[in-house]
This record gives C-alpha cells, structure tokens and sequence, in this order.
C-alpha cells in the first residue's frame, strides 16, 4: 500500500485519495509510537530535503527540518528569499530545476497561489507545498486531522466550527476538503468580508456535507465538538484600513469556553496574536500546542512516503 505515495508531490488536499489520507494517518502514527520507544530513526539516512522558504514560517519550517533530523536524513534551507537567487529576478522553475539537484525531496512555502504545482512541474523529485499564498497548506491540514482523531478518538459524527479570516487562510481552505471525506458538520464562522470563498462551500454543499455560516462565535461553539481558531491575516489585505476594522473580531476567552458544549477542544494553526486570550492555555481541551507538536510525525509521514522509505 506505501507505493501509492511513493515519487508523488503533495500540493493539494482535495487531490488525495482516501487510501493515501488513511496510509499517511496510520504511518504517522507508526512513526510517532517509533520516535517514543527509539528517539531517532534512519529510515531517510543519506537522503536530503532541500526547505524552499520564500515566505516567513516558524512551525512548518522547523517541524519538517525535525522530521527530516528524526528520520536520519539531512536538511538544506532557504529560509530568506533575499538571501537567493530569487532577489535576482531567477524563475520559479529555474530554482527548482537547481535544488534538484541538490536534494531528493524538495518542501517549499511561496507568497504566490499556484507556486507549488509550478515548481512540481519543472521538477522530478516529489515537491510537498508548505503554503502557497492563499492557496492551500495540506500538510497542516493534514496534521490538523490527526490532531482531531487524538484529541476526540474519532473523526466521524463530530461538528467543527472553523473560526476567523476564512476568506483568505489556506490552512482552512486544505482541511475542510479533508474534514468532507467523513461523517462532520461544519459551521464557518467570520465576518461577511471573510467568508469561506463560495465556490468551495458550494462544493462541499454539493458532496453532501451539512455547512452552515454564521457570525456568531459563541453560539457555534455551544454546539461544537472543535473549534478551530483562525488569525486575521494582515499580510492578506491590500486595505489597511480594513484589516484595523477586522482584526479584533473574534476573542476567544475562558469566558467563552464556560459556555461552549463541555469538552469542546480548542484548534489554532498557530501564530496567534490575540484571538485567543493566553488565559485558555490551562484549559485540558486548549490543543494548539498539541497540534503544532503533531507536525512532526505526520511530516515524518510525508517525507518518508513520497521517497519510498516508509
């Protein structure tokens, strides 16, 4: 069953199959129980990941650098695009063409939608998209997911409430395609200048899944089982201004998660910046820390799979 992932790139989350979702789920696992009982592994020993980053991350960069030290492979980095060629004016596909050489799996992060699937053209290694623009980052989505099977024990018959900056936040627009391929009820909730683009709720209406969009914050987390939090993205706007009158729409405090449904667990791709109030982090069900730590074994997953050395 590892062969289907084996030399594929992983750009898009709507492109999976439910086979290679459940293989990455269980690998991850695998990997995760392995890292426990032996800490390092030397399943990507004399293999190299190039990390492409053009755009600034803290968790996607470091957890997939960690993935590959975990699994006894080596990292090489761009991690300021002022600091490459790209501040000559080099292409996307020349870059690429270059690094391929150098690696065997490329990880990269772009400003520009579309970037990702670009790069994967020009090349024949496996390209994984670590965010491209507002476009799609499946492996947080990806990680997301598996953060939701621990923290619930399920992924099916659950509600999920998707908070904040939906219009722009790639990170929501990769999983709800995941969250579809199971028994789930969504619930958007954002202001009306930042709704889940209509295109994609109409696809996921048109698969069947109950969606339902709301401004109210407090009364979808009363009948949610997750709520993941989403930062309002000032790299997004072209307004200022706009960005000023948004930016504090949505708060998260203990307040709040008093009158959530009990057990509520609590998602956040992470940075935040105030959507939720430092105050939760003592609270059982607050698992953005968790999630974030989770990005290392399901990356671990990725790396290994799309290089045959599952």
């Amino acid at each position: 069953m590892s062969s289907i992932l084996s030399g594929k790139d992983i750009l898009r989350t709507d492109t999976l199959t439910d086979d290679e979702l459940e293989l990455i789920l269980t690998t991850a696992a695998r990997f995760e129980d392995e890292l426990a009982a032996e800490g390092r592994l030397t399943n990507m020993a004399g293999q190299v990941m190039a990390a492409m980053f053009f755009e600034p991350s803290t968790r996607t960069r470091l957890s997939f650098e960690s993935a590959m030290h975990r699994l006894g492979g080596d990292v090489i980095t761009i991690a300021d695009p002022k600091t490459s060629s790209a501040a000559k004016g080099e292409s996307m596909a020349d870059a690429v063409s270059v690094v391929q050489g150098y690696a065997d799996v490329i990880v990269m992060r772009h400003p520009r939608k579309g970037s990702a699937a670009e790069a994967a053209a020009a090349v024949s290694v496996p390209v994984i998209n670590g965010g491209d623009g507002a476009g799609q980052h499946p492996t947080q989505a990806l990680l997301d997911v598996y953060t939701i099977q621990k923290e619930k024990g399920t992924l099916d018959g659950l509600t999920v409430a998707l908070a904040g900056d939906l219009k722009n936040g790639r990170t929501v627009h990769s999983l709800v395609y995941l969250l579809a391929r199971f028994d789930i009820r969504l619930i958007f909730v954002s202001p009306s200048q930042l709704k889940m683009p209509a295109g994609i709720t109409e696809e996921l209406r048109g698969q069947g899944v109950e969606v339902s969009e709301t401004e109210d914050l407090a009364s979808a987390m009363q009948e949610s089982d997750v709520v993941y939090m989403t930062r309002i993205q000032k790299e997004r706007f072209q307004d200022p201004a706009e960005y000023e009158r948004l930016k504090g729409s949505y708060v998260l405090d203990m307040a709040m998660v008093d009158q959530a449904k009990e057990g509520i667990s609590i998602m956040h791709p992470l940075p935040r910046v105030n959507e939720i109030k430092a105050e939760v982090d003592a609270y059982a069900g607050a698992a953005y820390f968790r999630q974030a730590h989770n990005g290392v074994p399901v990356r671990m997953a990725l790396l290994a799979l799309v290089t045959g050395r599952e």
